[in-house]
């Protein structure tokens, strides 16, 4: 019996671009029987050294491929050709982070001897692999995010089973194949292209130790309640990231800021700037400025160096995102700009001004060029409008008053806020993760390492241990 295949478009022509065989259940199974034995058998596992010679192979393989990386991704993703290379960059940093965090990640003596039934003894703890992996992708990063989630696998000495979203599996396939060109067994790093049911059914076997999910908290939290006992998980879902601007702030200091932070890849971030709350003396200034520089936004070809956004990834959510706008206004909100649908797969950037508080652009994630503003006369009123929301992602505060900035950045419900900053800025070596409805866990490369370790204390008793 053939194999079904898994159509792969381009979001923006919605032409075929590839097709790949797709595993069944069978396959599955085979996956982890193998991810699994390699684990369970301490002599297949790759010397510390020679994990890091894998991964300082791969380096120059990414570098020399920077440019054919960059086109794939843009073709499957729809991300604009310069944000695609960007992540390219990031993705090679990344590997670079993961050595970094090898040749200093350590363990740590326990102190001993504090009282007479501990005396003549030594403690001290070291880092093991926790087991197999299993991670689940999204499309919005093809690159960037499988790097996250594959090379802390590796970095740890875990195997790892990836699956990539059904819209981006190219990104992620030539990139294992890197791996494998780079010195990596084929068994530490095994591609998983399936339907999702199959993805769920694995959640649940006991011969997997970890869950790495990226995607909507609706299946995030489904999938964790599904372990199996003793299994551990990360979550990075999505979020509403607030900005909140205060009356001191400079517009021609936060307007490209705001801009970058909600229309980044056509809103398809999971920090996406969604809400903005700005004093009421500067709301006027600041819907002025946004409508002006939105009309030159260039939404377009995501293989263009001049298209500032892309499409979103499939023709139903352009058909989503304007649902939702056209109920936002039905509710009262005002549009100042956008609320068109531009093509089957671009939509056009949109800002709403005081949306009602019982629509769907108030309260949920929406995953597209969309902005929300909402005016406020004190910040107080702000911050408790943010924190009734159920997520906790990251936020960010405009103002040069300190004052102002240390209560913002105290008291709002948010895993990471900015100063003077849009909500989507990253480096990949910090802590990142939701909060809440938002996630669980942190990501980043060297706290993923982590996350796939666990520690072991070694004890050990002897006359010639004196303190």
């Amino acid at each position: 019996m053939s194999k079904q295949e898994l159509l792969v478009y381009s979001p923006y022509t919605r032409e075929q671009i590839d097709s790949i065989p797709m595993h069944d259940a069978h396959d599955a199974e085979r996956m982890i029987a193998t991810a699994y034995a390699v684990f369970k058998d301490s002599k297949q596992y790759i010397p510390y050294h020679e994990r890091i010679a894998i991964l300082e192979r791969l380096i120059p393989k990414m570098e020399h491929s920077i440019e054919s990386l960059t086109i794939i991704a843009t073709k499957e993703g729809g991300k604009p050709y310069l944000d695609s290379k960007v992540e390219v960059l990031r993705a090679i940093q990344g590997v670079k982070s993961a050595i970094d965090t090898m040749r200093t990640m350590h363990g740590h003596e326990v102190p001993m001897g504090l009282t007479a039934s501990s005396q003549n003894r030594l403690a001290m703890t070291i880092h093991e692999p926790i087991g197999v992996i299993f991670a689940i992708s999204a499309f919005n990063h093809p690159l960037n995010l499988i790097v996250h989630q594959v090379i802390p696998a590796i970095a740890a000495g875990a195997p790892v089973i990836i699956k990539p979203a059904s819209s981006t599996p190219r990104t992620c396939l030539t990139f294992i194949d890197m791996l494998y060109q780079a010195g990596l067994p084929k068994e530490w790093c095994q591609a998983l292209i399936c339907h999702s049911s199959i993805a769920q059914q694995m959640v649940s076997d006991s011969r997997i130790a970890f869950l790495s999910f990226i995607g909507s908290g609706e299946i995030g939290w489904k999938l964790r309640s599904l372990l199996a006992p003793g299994m551990r998980c990360a979550l990075e879902h999505g979020g509403m990231a607030p900005s909140i601007i205060a009356e001191d702030a400079d517009m021609t200091e936060y307007l490209e800021k705001i801009v970058k932070g909600s229309m980044y890849h056509s809103g398809q971030v999971c920090v996406s700037t969604q809400h903005v709350y700005i004093h009421a003396s500067q709301t006027d200034a600041l819907l002025m400025g946004l409508k002006e520089r939105l009309k030159q936004f260039r939404s377009g070809d995501p293989l263009s160096v001049e298209s500032e956004g892309g499409p979103l990834i499939h023709p139903k959510e352009v058909l989503r995102v304007h649902s939702w706008i056209e109920e936002a206004k039905i509710d009262g909100a005002q549009i100042i700009c956008g609320g068109e649908i531009l093509s089957e797969t671009l939509y056009a950037p949109t800002v709403l001004y005081n949306p009602s508080q019982k629509s769907k652009v108030t309260n949920q994630e929406i995953f597209g060029p969309v902005l929300c503003i909402h005016s406020y006369t004190e910040v107080d009123e702000a911050m408790h409008r943010i924190n009734a929301s159920p997520f906790g992602f990251q936020a960010s505060v405009f103002t040069k008053n300190t004052d102002i900035a240390f209560k913002v950045m105290k008291s709002l419900n948010a895993s990471a806020v900015m100063l003077n900053d849009h909500t989507a800025f990253r480096v990949d070596w910090m802590p990142f993760g939701g909060r809440d409805a938002s996630g669980l866990g942190w990501g980043g490369i060297p706290h993923s390492i982590k996350e796939y370790s666990r520690e072991k204390m070694l004890i050990f008793n002897s006359p010639n241990f004196i303190r």
